[in-house]
């Protein structure tokens, strides 16, 4: 199942790093402002559908080098998202890249929009990784720990691994979106465990128009003049 090992551009496990500094981190989260954490439901499904979602967290041991149309774009998307994360959970320039391209990656893998995920994560954690809710829902996506053993290997200190994390979440809301046939609205309700209320689809729908990207128009014209040359 998937892990995170050591490769350039990414951190170390949390597991594998000195354990006073993950505890400290949990501490930090749990002292955090309360956001509308996940409480994902575990419902029955059939040996194929547990079957695709376990080939979806698989680990396909690459850099996570996500789709760009251009350098450009790459450059300035990673920039401007860069600009948006809260300083607070994420200080340093790398660490912000790291972790854009990391949610870009794991979101494209899914099928899903990049900046849905952020919006997602900001209602869920505000870019928390050693989050932890009431209900037990844990790291930047709110990942149950029943997922674990659902379609993984039962270990969830993998949960506070960032890529683990991400493609946990973006394979099981992806499941949740073709278990709704593309209903966003009750996929994300599904996903926080509130399906039927409103609250928690309209923040993430919400979120989702801020962290929306277009490439600015002198880009475009740069693009265009690239692409010409």
């Amino acid at each position: 199942m998937f892990r995170t090992r050591e490769r350039r551009g990414f951190r170390a496990p949390a597991w594998r790093r000195p354990a006073w500094a993950a505890l400290s981190c949990v501490v930090v989260a749990l002292l955090a402002p309360p956001v509308l954490a996940g409480n994902q439901q575990y419902e029955p499904m059939t040996a194929s559908v547990r079957s695709a979602l376990a080939a979806a967290i698989a680990d396909d041991r690459s850099a996570p080098e996500p789709r760009f149309v251009s350098i450009i774009e790459k450059v300035d998307w990673l920039s401007a998202m860069s600009a948006r994360l809260p300083r607070k959970w994420k200080p340093d320039y790398q660490q912000r890249v790291e972790f854009l391209k990391s949610v870009r990656y794991e979101a494209q893998r899914a099928g899903l929009d990049p900046h849905l995920v952020l919006g997602l994560i900001e209602v869920e954690s505000n870019f928390r990784r050693y989050a932890v809710s009431s209900a037990g829902a844990r790291g930047y996506m709110q990942v149950m720990p029943f997922w674990t053993d659902v379609i993984g290997d039962g270990d969830t200190s993998m949960l506070f691994d960032m890529r683990s994390n991400l493609r946990y979440g973006c394979a099981i809301l992806r499941h949740y979106i073709d278990q709704e046939n593309g209903d966003l609205f009750r996929a994300l309700g599904r996903y926080n465990g509130s399906l039927g209320r409103p609250e928690y689809p309209n923040a993430v729908l919400k979120a989702w128009k801020k962290w929306e990207y277009r490439l600015p128009p002198a880009k475009v014209t740069e693009l265009g003049r690239a692409g010409a040359g």
